[in-house]
């Protein structure tokens, strides 16, 4: 399902931490690296309160193949680093994060995890009063909110970070790396994931999933609360305090509304956080193998076998054969070595592209009844090649199982959607779908029924817009600079 859905992006930031902070925050960034292969960078805090920036298209270990070396010094206090799925903004370096610039020659360096989804206006009324972008991320925007508010707040930088922050709409974690430490922001609903460690030795760290945890010798402390600045200063003998929080209301309200419902991405559960990691307080795994055994009780199969395709339906695979007692094997074979720019796709077929990731094995189902279960259904493209594809490979039958309800809505809050015209589910119902795809049965999890696997939080704190169109934020005006789906 990746080429049909876009990651939006992965932070993490390190502070306190001793020589090794460039490091820690590159491994966090690789731990996360399926939330964004467009692009990454890393910026750096040195003991003389400047800051230095590295980013470049492509992935973590690209970028880190030639980091510069005042980077890697034992003299870096504090770091912040950033990996990429373009969902606003186009794919040039220019718009890759973290974003370096000077405020009344203050350096600030931001990165963001989200999509803004009053971006649109706010560009549009900054511009009108002589403010020029250098990007077209919605990133850029918080900067140019801090500038305006400077002189007003007598250069206080926290206070025009507050300021800036309350007048965004959406969904936003933000990490921002100025000369007294780092500040940490997370929007008032929640919609991504955010959560705090604490690395053996000192030193903290935030990343948007658990998974650059383990990587960086970190322990699991808590979840950054929505609506929750927290600060983490630099002493003036360039050691870490503890963290300095500012929930919501308790100075300055960093948003008006704070105190309503939460709207934590369901999809995150669903597809995009690995399933090593801790979100929204219940683990992946956990969730994704119940997901599974919830859709075996509402849409069973009759089969020989149950094949999940590959990473994505794993765990959801496994669940559905286990509550129906029958066997999980894998039916297609994956290549791990496919890049994005290994073909043309304008000189290759659609068979081809989608083979070329993902192959049957016709001696696993040639002859048998099979059961394929996915995570999601997006355009449908890639879904019918994959089954033609086994049925000429021999499948008797084949069935398939989605992990979560049809995708009927665009998403404005961080996950790159294609137009709602090009849902497969906005256009066609079920049986239809089982019938443009070739299916012996078609079966999708419902709403009530993805939501019974979390445990964590009620129902109603979830978002699942994309699913049902109930926006726990009014859609914006469709923008004409947004990249892929348009808002």
């Amino acid at each position: 399902m990746k080429n049909e859905v876009g990651e939006y992006c992965g932070l993490c930031g390190v502070i306190g931490a001793g020589e090794s902070i460039s490091a820690l925050v590159a491994e966090g960034l690789f731990a996360q690296q399926h939330r964004g292969q467009e692009a990454s960078g890393i910026a750096t805090l040195d003991g003389t309160g400047e800051i230095l920036l590295q980013k470049k298209n492509g992935l973590v270990s690209e970028l880190m193949l030639d980091f510069p070396e005042e980077m890697r010094s034992e003299d870096i206090l504090a770091g912040i680093g950033h990996v990429r799925y373009g969902t606003f903004g186009g794919s040039s370096v220019i718009n890759a994060q973290p974003i370096l610039v000077r405020m009344a020659d203050i350096p600030v360096a931001i990165a963001h995890n989200g999509t803004i989804s009053n971006a649109g206006v706010i560009r549009r009324s900054l511009q009108r009063k002589g403010h020029i972008f250098q990007t077209n991320t919605d990133t850029e925007i918080v900067l140019h909110l801090m500038s305006r508010e400077l002189e007003d707040t007598d250069y206080n930088i926290e206070k025009c970070l507050q300021l800036a922050i309350s007048k965004l709409e959406g969904a936003f974690c933000l990490l921002l790396l100025v000369p007294q430490g780092m500040y940490v922001i997370r929007d008032s609903m929640g919609f991504r994931p955010l959560s705090l460690g604490k690395i053996a030795g000192g030193g903290w760290i935030v990343a948007s999933e658990t998974i650059a945890f383990p990587v960086t010798d970190a322990e699991y402390v808590r979840e950054i609360v929505p609506g929750e600045m927290l600060f983490f200063p630099i002493n003036g003998d360039k050691s870490c305090c503890e963290p300095v929080s500012s929930i919501s209301g308790r100075e300055l309200q960093l948003f008006p509304e704070s105190g309503k419902r939460h709207a934590h991405c369901i999809f995150e559960h669903v597809y995009f956080a690995r399933p090593g990691s801790y979100v929204f307080g219940d683990r992946v795994y956990e969730v994704r193998i119940e997901m599974g055994r919830q859709l075996a009780r509402e849409f069973p199969a009759d089969c020989d076998m149950v094949m999940p395709v590959p990473d994505s339906g794993m765990f959801a695979a496994m669940g559905f054969a286990r509550e129906l007692g029958l066997p999980l094997d894998m039916g297609f074979t994956r290549n791990h070595y496919v890049g994005r720019t290994f073909i043309d796709p304008g000189h290759a077929t659609r068979a081809a592209m989608v083979m070329r990731k993902l192959q049957p094995i016709p001696e696993a189902i040639k002859g048998k009844k099979v059961c394929v279960v996915e995570d999601s259904i997006v355009r449908g493209t890639t879904s019918k090649a994959r089954i033609k594809a086994l049925r000429e490979a021999g499948a008797l039958e084949v069935h398939m199982r989605i992990s979560c309800p049809p995708h009927r809505h665009a998403c404005y809050f961080g996950i790159d959607f294609p137009e709602e015209t090009s849902l497969i589910a906005n256009k066609y119902s079920v049986d239809e779908i089982r019938d443009i795809l070739n299916l012996d049965s078609l079966g999708y999890m419902s709403v009530d029924g993805m939501l019974s696997c979390i445990s964590a939080h009620p129902p109603e704190n979830y978002c699942t817009a994309c699913f049902t169109g109930d926006y726990p934020v009014v859609p914006p005006v469709k923008e004409s600079n947004r990249r892929g789906r348009q808002i």
